[in-house]
């Protein structure tokens, strides 16, 4: 079932698929390494980002998230959607500029992506994504917008994401770190020349890390479409962590017969103000369950009993920056 990404938006689906964790080697997912296995070459990473995307697709999965920082992912999509035959319209694909991947297909690497949100960049990677996606691409956001790279008091940027809005680009930006719900106020108020510039947000919401959830509520009520990423906190809210502060996750999961993901993932499917929740999925089984989340139902009883696993914004973002690329 598809619905519209905010008030004038393209068509999407309530659980869309990132491929920040499909498109290089190395990322900082839990257990990613082993997702891939020996054989992580680009052709064999293809392979898999191919089957991912056709479970998700045949799942009624329409869309699907890019970056150019992502490695290839924007290739790997690419070369889907052209294998598929799909044509511009018949799935959704948002992609992101401002940070440049540098790791050179390592899995480690001194620096896997270097940040630049200045206008060449913009103009650079526009390019980039085009001639790759070409018109497939219906929605660009500055990845990870934040107040310390100015992009938001950047004119000379401000203005050639207007000119894309007005030529039909839908226009959105990311966010990441303690001060999301502050950055996402101050990018509601943006205007060039009376418009506004953006009508996206993709930010961080999950079980863990709650802090932006009034902010998004009000984009969402000025008719921004609200994309939500790591619902489930890069890996932390799966099995793969058997912390003990997150029992309570795993035996309620338990209980309705699902995996902690999918309880993870429905808890953001709850939240009226979301247009997608994007899953992380590295294999197809992973999508799998992620796709239970669909059919899971929520209650304000069952919120409750998850509150418990809040953690302070910096400590969470904390935690976040300390994990290691696999």
């Amino acid at each position: 079932m598809t619905r519209t990404l905010g008030a004038h938006g393209p068509s999407v689906s309530s659980l869309g698929l990132g491929l920040a964790a499909l498109g290089r080697p190395g990322y900082i997912t839990l257990g990613h390494g082993a997702d891939f296995g020996e054989d992580r070459s680009v052709p064999a990473m293809e392979r898999q980002a191919h089957a991912v995307l056709d479970a998700a697709y045949d799942a009624g999965v329409r869309y699907f998230d890019a970056a150019r920082s992502y490695g290839r992912a924007e290739a790997f999509l690419a070369s889907w959607l052209s294998a598929r035959g799909l044509r511009p319209g018949d799935v959704t694909v948002g992609s992101k500029w401002g940070y440049t991947y540098t790791a050179d297909w390592q899995v480690r690497a001194e620096h896997h992506e270097v940040k630049d949100h200045t206008l060449p960049t913009l103009q650079r990677q526009l390019g980039e994504s085009r001639a790759l996606l070409g018109p497939h691409l219906a929605l660009y956001q500055i990845h990870s917008a934040t107040f310390e790279s100015g992009v938001l008091r950047d004119t000379a940027v401000l203005s050639a994401l207007a000119r894309l809005r007005e030529q039909g680009l839908a226009v959105g930006l990311s966010l990441s770190g303690a001060s999301q719900a502050d950055v996402l106020r101050s990018a509601l108020e943006v205007r060039v020349d009376g418009a506004p510039v953006f009508s996206c947000v993709q930010a961080t919401w999950n079980l863990l890390e709650r802090s932006a959830g009034p902010a998004l509520a009000e984009a969402h009520a000025a008719g921004w479409g609200v994309i939500v990423k790591e619902a489930v906190a890069n890996g932390r809210l799966t099995s793969r962590d058997s912390s003990p502060e997150l029992l309570p996750l795993r035996a309620l999961a338990s209980e309705r017969g699902v995996t902690p993901d999918a309880l993870a993932l429905a808890a953001v499917l709850a939240q009226p103000w979301v247009s997608v929740v994007l899953s992380g999925a590295s294999t197809v089984e992973q999508l799998r369950d992620n796709l239970a989340a669909r059919s899971v139902p929520w209650s304000a009883e069952l919120d409750s009993r998850l509150l418990g696993l809040v953690e302070a914004p910096r400590d969470y973002w904390a935690k976040r920056s300390s994990l290691p690329w696999n």
